[in-house]
């Protein structure tokens, strides 16, 4: 197996410049299978338990950071942006936060939107940047600081994913601590800094080769199912 694979930055051959970031796809999808562990286990903590355990608390807060980071890596590969990977990943986002909503709002109200909505955000604001341009980079700004009011996690969650975008493009030192202040960022929202416990995780999975198949649309409707079950389940308690 080659460095690269396994997440060793490799140097391009003119100029020294960074490649992107290489993670093995079986472990972006462990990733995502421990994503799925910790988002349930705090939404069962969160709405079931009244955040009786705070270790279950702490965990749940790696949760976005985790996702945000295989979303961002998936559309920081070479070739994503001609590939309509973008727009792809836009559309899905939109049609699951959206069945989504009814079960989010029954359970924590209408403002703020969903994760997914903030994933959405935070590819639509990588899509204009990767377009290029100064009326796309104008509109990027505006989309985050208008559209950042609304979702889950505000502007910081779409910080910690731009973060992570970027040092998937290029891992250098200065943007891995740009990655690493906005997951501190979280601290206004969580109070208390343990996404950032999520960096030591991802950094640590590009060395990782792990033998797993994908499953794509399993881990877009474990959401809006995972809330419905959540909601039925206090509905039979109360």
């Amino acid at each position: 197996m080659t460095k690269a694979l396994h997440g060793d930055v490799p140097r391009a051959a003119i100029g020294g410049r960074p490649a992107p970031l290489r993670v093995a796809t079986g472990t972006l999808e462990a990733l995502k299978w421990l994503g799925l562990v910790l988002m349930t286990r705090d939404h069962v903590n969160k709405y079931l338990l009244g955040e009786a355990s705070a270790v279950l608390f702490d965990l749940g807060r790696m949760v976005m950071p985790v996702f945000g980071f295989v979303l961002m890596y998936n559309l920081a590969r070479p070739g994503a942006l001609a590939a309509g990977v973008h727009v792809r990943v836009m559309g899905r986002l939109l049609v699951f936060g959206a069945l989504s909503t009814p079960m989010f709002v029954a359970l924590v109200g209408w403002w703020p939107l969903n994760i997914l909505f903030m994933l959405l955000l935070s590819t639509g604001i990588t899509w204009l940047l990767e377009c290029g341009g100064r009326v796309q980079t104008v509109l990027a700004v505006l989309t985050f600081m208008l559209v950042g009011a609304v979702v889950e996690f505000w502007w910081f969650g779409v910080l910690t994913c731009l973060g992570a975008w970027a040092y998937c493009r290029k891992p250098t030192g200065v943007r891995l601590a740009l990655w690493a202040m906005s997951l501190a960022s979280l601290w206004l929202i969580n109070r208390n800094f343990a996404a950032m416990a999520a960096l030591l995780l991802l950094l640590a999975a590009t060395r990782i080769d792990l033998p797993l198949e994908r499953r794509r649309w399993l881990f877009y409707g474990f959401y809006p199912v995972h809330l419905a079950a959540i909601w039925l389940a206090l509905k039979l308690i109360s």
